[in-house]
């Protein structure tokens, strides 16, 4: 894999004690499952529990009256009998961006399609040009206040899509603003195939210049470990997004594949012809598309709040879950189509929309979603070995992906250290 995943700074290499947790929510066997057709027992709940953290690891966890007795000089915190559960994983932002679209939000209420306010000049096109006269501070500025409000609701990791710059400048500019975030894991993806850049005439001529150009340069200065591709019509369609995910593959990136939105193009198919970690909305595939993707190792990013704001049909959860697919979901928060960071409303959405139970959408916020980064030995579950990333609960566990407009969460722990 190229680069690595930047981390919170700050990481302690002493010992940290987690005690008095009422229900640690461990999903332990929804990890040894691969996160595929979860039920309330893959939950792992562990009654008046405790965590042993040493630099930013699951040293010992288990019962607190089990707790081993050689930790005297740890630092020890009360949790008071609240409930634990592994920190939130957001699998798919496009995190960092400049200006906003509020105005295309009514003009798609009118009728305007997606499509027709790009080909206007709005849509995708409107953000690259805020983005590319933004200045790194501004874009890190803004970024950051975003990751605050996901760590406010309990995600611990984010992973952050380029995409808004569609210029080598612009992208690496997009990419080195990810790495200056703090107080979350960030992922960084580089989805410089977002749409056709002004300056080129047609897709094959703009991708044929990232192969060239930017993927290179991406991979030597390991600006991220992710390449994403907007397989749609209209803008990156199967033989040229092919052509650029097997040159990203041979480079090391891990793939990644917007597939299959707005029109049944072949995305899913692309997805898992070439390994790729995740393919990401999935409004209109079938039968086909289904048994396909439950078959392979590709993560069904689901993205229901976009298709909310859309006003289209949401990806076939259930059909995807029964056949055995491994899910995640998130919130795409991006300026045009999904402007809002509201895990809670991705929560509900999907066990409303999606029928989705609640074991199945809380997996597939945390160890699914980390299938989907490539994160799954690391983060996703809370395991001896696994990073010590973990979201405390202000309220029972069934508060959680219930109410709208409020994340149960008093408190989130990164790499053991409580940010």
């Amino acid at each position: 894999m190229v680069g690595k995943h930047v981390s919170i700074s700050g990481m302690s290499e002493s010992y940290e004690i987690y005690r008095g947790i009422g229900r640690l929510v461990t999903l332990r066997a929804a990890a040894e499952k691969g996160a595929r057709r979860v039920t309330e027992a893959d939950l792992s709940v562990i009654e008046k529990a405790a965590i042993v953290s040493r630099a930013g690891k699951i040293e010992w966890l288990g019962p607190e009256t089990d707790l081993p007795s050689n930790h005297a000089k740890a630092r020890s915190h009360d949790l008071g009998g609240a409930t634990v559960i592994p920190a939130l994983v957001e699998c798919h932002t496009h995190l960092v961006f400049a200006g906003n679209r509020a105005g295309e939000f009514e003009r798609r209420n009118r009728g305007e399609t997606y499509q027709a306010i790009g080909a206007a000049g709005g849509g995708i096109l409107a953000s690259v040009r805020a983005t590319r006269a933004a200045s790194l501070e501004e874009l890190v500025s803004s970024a950051q206040k975003r990751v605050d409000r996901f760590v406010a609701q309990g995600v611990g990791t984010i992973e952050a899509k380029s995409g808004y710059g569609l210029s080598v400048e612009s992208e690496t500019k997009m990419m080195r603003a990810a790495q200056k975030l703090t107080r979350a894991r960030i992922v960084s993806t580089f989805l410089g195939a977002h749409a056709i850049a002004p300056e080129f005439t047609s897709a094959e001529e703009y991708v044929a210049h990232l192969m060239r150009e930017a993927l290179p340069l991406i991979a030597r200065e390991k600006l991220a470990t992710r390449v994403d591709i907007f397989l749609e019509k209209g803008y990156f369609e199967r033989p040229v997004a092919r052509r650029y995910l097997e040159a990203a593959k041979r480079l090391g990136f891990d793939l990644a594949v917007h597939a299959d939105q707005l029109t049944l193009s072949g995305g899913a198919d692309t997805a898992v012809d070439l390994g790729a970690r995740s393919a990401e909305h999935l409004v209109q595939i079938g039968p086909p598309e289904i048994a396909k993707l439950a078959a392979s190792e590709t993560t069904c990013v689901l993205l229901p709040s976009a298709d909310l704001y859309m006003d289209c049909a949401y990806p076939p959860a259930r059909a995807l879950i029964d056949r055995g697919a491994r899910v995640a979901i998130a919130t795409d928060f991006n300026p045009g189509s999904s402007p809002s960071q509201d895990v809670s409303l991705v929560g509900v959405l999907s066990r409303v929309r999606m029928k989705m139970s609640f074991p199945e959408t809380l997996a597939a916020y945390t160890i699914g979603a980390a299938y989907a980064l490539g994160l799954e030995k690391q983060t996703g579950s809370l395991e001896i070995g696994k990073s010590c990333d973990f979201a405390i609960l202000d309220g029972s566990l069934d508060e959680l992906f219930l109410e709208i407009g409020r994340a149960p969460v008093s408190s989130v722990v990164v790499e053991g250290l409580q940010v």
